[in-house]
């Protein structure tokens, strides 16, 4: 059976990149990396695509006077490439309603919190400001509102006494590294789908959730 082909798109270091390269070096994981690209000619994580073997792109969104053709350089790559899906993973940058609604439930993106809650930025100074006892990321499928869309998965950690924004953070990125393969997993061996906005799995399959541990 053919598997679904991904490309991800990264800005930084590319650590839930090298999750999902991990994921998909195990022979029956239904996922192969059929591109990963880049806005930052400088970014970390295309040295270790590149390590793994893996066709690599770089579109500096800097040579570009508008976002739509910035966009549209994109496009073309990720088409050309033959991608099922495309995995945002820190990609840093605003997409586009066109782009988001061309790629409509082919696009996902994971972010570190339990959406709804803190979308946006500095979501682990939010939630210690809050006084929350549980923390977290989802991976969902994205809609032109930034941080919004139907939910595939979530993992939660506990927020504990003592903590920092950079300890949380550590401990958000470890279940990041779990929950990403786990939800492209589900995606690409066709065990979910969106209905009415709301991701719908098969009977056997509860939904995807991490707990604290």
């Amino acid at each position: 059976m053919a598997k679904t082909k991904l490309a991800i798109l990264i800005s930084g270091r590319g650590s839930n990149m090298q999750a999902l390269i991990e994921a998909c070096s195990i022979p029956d994981f239904p996922a192969e990396i059929a591109l990963v690209l880049s806005n930052r000619p400088d970014a970390g994580g295309l040295d270790r695509a590149k390590a793994a073997g893996l066709p690599t792109a770089v579109v500096d969104h800097t040579g570009y006077e508008t976002r739509e053709a910035f966009e549209a350089v994109m496009s073309d790559l990720i088409e050309a490439s033959g991608a099922d899906i495309v995995c945002l993973a820190g990609f840093m940058r605003l997409l586009t309603a066109d782009f988001v609604n061309d790629w409509r439930d082919r696009l996902i993106n994971i972010h570190p919190s339990l959406l709804p809650s803190f979308p946006g930025l500095h979501t682990h100074e939010r939630a210690l400001e809050a006084g929350v006892k549980l923390h977290g990321c989802t991976v969902h499928f994205v809609r032109a509102e930034m941080d919004n869309g139907p939910i595939i998965g979530q993992a939660a950690v506990p927020v504990l006494s003592g903590d920092t924004p950079e300890l949380l953070a550590q401990r958000v990125l470890v279940a990041e590294h779990q929950l990403y393969p786990a939800c492209v997993k589900l995606i690409a061996s066709g065990k979910a789908r969106v209905s009415r906005d709301i991701v719908r799995t098969e009977s056997k399959v509860d939904g995807l959730l991490i707990n604290p541990a």
